[in-house]
């Protein structure tokens, strides 16, 4: 079953996470520095994109569905230039204000057509902000069909328990991109989206395919989730739920740049189970879609008639 393009402009996705400005620095590298064994840049163009769950919510309102945003920012230079991103893109913005919080800001230096530094800014946003934003969820909650929360551990995420909760009670599908090492925290999800390395850092290490579906079961049942999508980079995505597993493998093509692309997935996904589909109809979808824009530059979206093609 595919969804028609109709039924992805009804989806209602809420995305709730931490938010950042993806920042790219271009320019040309002519020489090493004379003060230290390293190439000078010299600057020849700068980018503003959106990054973390801001991406996420991009690549919702990119396959034509609606979507909302709800984090929290600081009052700094960063935070603005991120309001006037999300204003181009049709996503509607429920953003906390925080005078002591640093917007995270990752700013990579390109050269040569590739990434020679990044640079990290951020802060962790205060408790006060952080309840108040749980307050803001309860009352978006009943205008979306799915809840979406990406994790980036920056601190966004303080409430998530409760907000999950919240949103089970209500029958809403809720889709989580983790991080870290306890999953404790998101008992009760519909569905979890770890890449390798992240369920790893769960389950430990597995040397069959055999034991990471005893493993990754296992991690299911016990957290009473009622799917866990791995994402498997050239391998594909295999998803583990009550029928068993499912695995579909990945679309062969030029890979570009791995930015961004959890971020696809999971977006297409939650427009995928907002429009009506299964998780098992829809992850052959995020598959795709996944494969598409690792052949794009940087952070980056798939339209719905790309997808669809």
């Amino acid at each position: 079953m595919k969804p028609t393009q109709e039924q992805f402009k009804q989806a209602r996705v809420l995305i709730v996470g931490d938010v950042m400005l993806d920042r790219y620095w271009y320019g040309a590298v002519d020489r090493i520095s004379p003060e230290a064994p390293v190439p000078v840049v010299r600057i020849t163009r700068e980018e503003n994109r959106l990054g973390g769950c801001a991406n996420v919510a991009f690549n919702v309102a990119g396959l034509g569905s609606q979507a909302s945003l709800l984090s929290v920012v600081g009052d700094d230079e960063a935070s603005h230039i991120l309001e006037s991103l999300v204003a181009k893109t049709g996503i509607a913005p429920h953003l906390g204000r925080d005078a002591q919080l640093k917007t995270t800001v990752k700013l990579r230096v390109i050269g040569r057509q590739q990434q020679l530094l990044r640079v990290d800014f951020e802060n962790t946003p205060q408790n006060e902000v952080l309840a108040s934003q749980t307050d803001r969820f309860m009352r978006l909650l009943p205008e979306h069909d799915v809840v979406l929360f990406s994790d980036y551990s920056k601190g966004g995420l303080a409430h998530i328990t409760q907000m999950i909760a919240a949103a089970r009670a209500v029958n809403k599908s809720v889709l989580i991109d983790p991080k870290g090492s306890d999953y404790t925290r998101y008992r009760g999800a519909s569905c979890i989206t770890p890449n390798r390395a992240e369920l790893q850092q769960v389950i430990g290490e597995w040397h069959s395919e055999e034991e990471l579906h005893t493993k990754a079961q296992a991690l299911r049942e016990s957290l009473q989730l009622n799917s866990l999508l791995l994402t498997r980079s050239e391998e594909g995505m295999t998803l583990f739920d009550a029928q068993g597993a499912l695995h579909v493998s990945a679309q062969a093509r030029e890979v570009f740049d791995v930015t961004g692309a959890g971020d696809t997935v999971i977006a297409t996904l939650a427009s995928c189970v907002a429009s009506g589909l299964s998780l098992r109809e829809a992850m052959p979808l995020a598959n795709k879609a996944g494969g598409i824009v690792v052949g794009k530059f940087g952070t980056a979206a798939v339209s719905f008639e790309e997808l669809m093609s």
